[in-house]
C-alpha cells in the first residue's frame, strides 16, 4: 500500500487553499489539497513539509492529523492510505509550481469544485463545520 500526505490550510479568514492537478497530470484538472506521496523511509510530517515546498514553495509551521482514509482509484494498481492534516504554513507569497491554479475558498464552496473521490469525505466534514482545522491546530 502507498501512503500520502495532504494539507487542510485554512486561512484567519475560514478560507480553504486547494490546488487543481494539471492538465497532463493522473486525474487531470481535479481539486485536492496540497500534498503527495510519502517516500520509504519518511516520516508523514517530513512528506508533508517537503510536499508543501516542492507544490507551493511554503515553509510548514506546524500540523496535527485530522483524519486518513483509505482509496483505490480504478487507474492505480495499489491501494492508497492517505493522512490528512491540518496544517499552518509560514505568512508569505505562495508559488505554485504543480498546480494548473490554486484557489482560496470557503467550507460552503467546497462542493462546487471537482475533487479526487479520496477528498469527498473529508470535504463533507469540511463542508458542516464537523472538522475545523484551525480549532485543531491551536489545541496543539
Amino acid at each position: 500500500m502507498k501512503t500520502g500526505v495532504a494539507a487542510v490550510i485554512e486561512r484567519g479568514d475560514r478560507r480553504f487553499l486547494i490546488g487543481q492537478r494539471r492538465r497532463g497530470d493522473t486525474s487531470p484538472l481535479k481539486w485536492e489539497f496540497p500534498g503527495g506521496k510519502v517516500r520509504n523511509g519518511e516520516g508523514l510530517e517530513v512528506a508533508l513539509a517537503r510536499e508543501l515546498q516542492e507544490e507551493l514553495g511554503a515553509t510548514l509551521v506546524k500540523s496535527r492529523e485530522i483524519g486518513r482514509v483509505r482509496h483505490q482509484y480504478a487507474n492505480y494498481p495499489e491501494e492508497l492510505e492517505i493522512h490528512f492534516f491540518a496544517a499552518e504554513i509560514r505568512d508569505g507569497e505562495l508559488t505554485p509550481k504543480t498546480f494548473e491554479q490554486v484557489a482560496w475558498v470557503l467550507p460552503k464552496e467546497l462542493s462546487q469544485y471537482d475533487f479526487l473521490a479520496a477528498n469527498r469525505e473529508l470535504i463533507a466534514h469540511l463542508a458542516t463545520g464537523k472538522i475545523k482545522p484551525g480549532e485543531v491546530l491551536q489545541e496543539g
